[in-house]
């Protein structure tokens, strides 16, 4: 068997081409920050994001640890590539006692923080590296339970390095309430679960409110939608905006992911490239913004990318999860748009999503009932959950608890100007459809995007840059054709 599985893992990491993280790049994952100053599953900045609500977060260390099964191993080995999970489980996981930014206890076990940053794919090359090893390895040196990220995650639930939720005793009532997309990702070719989420991060369009009532009169949210309903109509605003003085959003990376999470194709059909219809929408409609210079075309998290997280910056919008205007638009930096509150949330012309963490526990492991407490408490208690919206301003993935948060008038976001934005994000979870998901998707989404910037700044015509599309895939999966 373990000749078939490193066989496998070897082969999904050729075919993702040792992918890197939440729908791009290591830098649009990191946004260049050092995993203790990461917090998103797409590696969002950790700022000190302000708490949304007056609530207290229930406190981990009032609970009393859960009983470790008889026989079960004293060292739980935690693999991940940022501080957001060690955060979430210091903050709300019941009895968790810290000792150090890399250690902690739950009742009599350790705990052990292997922590990895995603530049240059060195989380996964870790991670490949010891599950490689993870049949001869001590019983103190096993990988017990590692997170993955969705546009890498089939390389790892297809295999059996990961165990069944259903193995660790997790039935499907127990996450009856989570949004099923979460589901999705993590549900081998089998249709075997193999791994849980605490957060869903449904897509929205933030705007300037500031820009919104000089050029349109108004700042209100629904208001707003209406000059940015469908990309028509959002194309016909961009003009407005330009005549005014801004640019509708910072660069056409900014739309790629609301057009790419809408297509109704796969980007690999019978073993070859297929380009699908939205895609080349995107291609157009960015192409026809750039040249009227209504839009720019930076690479995300880039320096001009970020300017117009500033008034001086002159940008409107960018579209993304709850991650994004809290800990990765520099809200917690004096004279920012979002320090000053001056942000709102709407729907924009697309649902879509962005990035969000899978826990797996790994085959081998000796600490089932501890993992499956962890996954329990976190993904699906209520409460908890409550509580990681309150001091993290994130969403969970949880129905009834994000429901209730949406209709509690005690909660909003300063960064949103007192907006609750619950709501559209319910709506939007709700939509999504993640049955055109491969494992393809990271690399021709990348390759994609830079080959058209080459079209979109004149340096080829779109001819050209196909050609370098469909040359830059097969480099990378040669097993493919176009």
């Amino acid at each position: 068997m373990k000749r078939k599985l490193l066989s496998v893992l070897l082969a999904a990491t050729m075919v993702t081409g040792m992918l890197t993280g939440c729908g791009g790049t290591t830098e649009e994952q990191t946004g260049g920050q050092t995993p203790a100053e990461s917090t998103s599953s797409a590696g969002n900045t950790e700022a000190d994001a302000p708490a949304a609500g007056n609530e207290e977060t229930p406190a981990a260390d009032d609970a009393e640890a859960p009983a470790v099964g008889e026989g079960e191993g004293k060292v739980l080995n935690i693999y991940c590539w940022n501080d957001e999970f060690y955060r979430r489980v210091r903050d709300h996981y019941p009895g968790y006692t810290e000792v150090d930014t890399t250690h902690g206890t739950i009742g009599d076990v350790s705990v052990v923080w292997n922590i990895t940053p995603n530049a240059d794919n060195a989380y996964q090359n870790n991670l490949d590296e010891t599950l490689l090893k993870q049949a001869d390895a001590a019983t103190d040196d096993k990988i017990d339970l590692f997170l993955i990220e969705a546009d890498y995650a089939l390389k790892y639930v297809d295999t059996e390095y990961t165990m069944p939720v259903a193995d660790l005793g997790i039935t499907e009532s127990d996450l009856a309430n989570q949004y099923q997309y979460t589901k999705d990702i993590v549900t081998d070719s089998n249709g075997v679960l193999k791994g849980v989420s605490w957060q869903g991060c449904p897509g929205v369009m933030f705007y300037s409110r500031e820009v919104a009532k000089e050029v349109f009169g108004t700042d209100e949210p629904s208001e707003i939608q209406n000059y940015v309903k469908d990309w028509d109509t959002f194309n016909e605003t961009a003009k407005t905006l330009k005549d005014a003085g801004y640019q509708i959003a910072s660069s056409a990376n900014d739309t790629y992911r609301v057009y790419s999470n809408n297509v109704t194709s796969k980007w690999v059909v019978d073993g070859k490239i297929n380009i699908d219809a939205n895609i080349m929408k995107w291609v157009e409609d960015s192409k026809a913004l750039v040249d009227a210079g209504e839009i720019g075309t930076h690479t995300l998290w880039s320096d001009d990318w970020s300017k117009g997280f500033y008034p001086d910056g002159k940008v409107f919008a960018y579209f993304g999860p709850a991650w994004l205007v809290n800990f990765s638009m520099a809200a917690d930096k004096e004279g920012s748009i979002g320090n000053l509150g001056g942000w709102a949330a709407t729907e924009g012309p697309q649902g879509f999503f962005w990035g969000g963490t899978w826990i797996c526990a790994a085959a081998g492991t000796d600490n089932a009932s501890l993992i499956k407490d962890i996954m329990l408490q976190l993904t699906t208690n209520e409460e908890i959950m409550k509580g990681i919206v309150v001091k993290d301003d994130d969403f969970v993935n949880n129905k009834p608890a994000m429901n209730a948060m949406a209709e509690d008038a005690s909660y909003s976001s300063k960064i949103l100007g007192g907006q609750n934005p619950l709501a559209m994000y319910c709506a939007g979870v709700e939509s999504l459809d993640l049955s055109n998901l491969s494992i393809y998707d990271q690399g021709c989404n990348e390759e994609f995007q830079n080959a058209m910037k080459n079209y979109f700044d004149g340096n080829t015509d779109l001819d050209g840059a196909l050609d370098l599309f469909y040359k830059a895939v097969v480099e990378k999966y040669p097993e493919l054709t176009y």
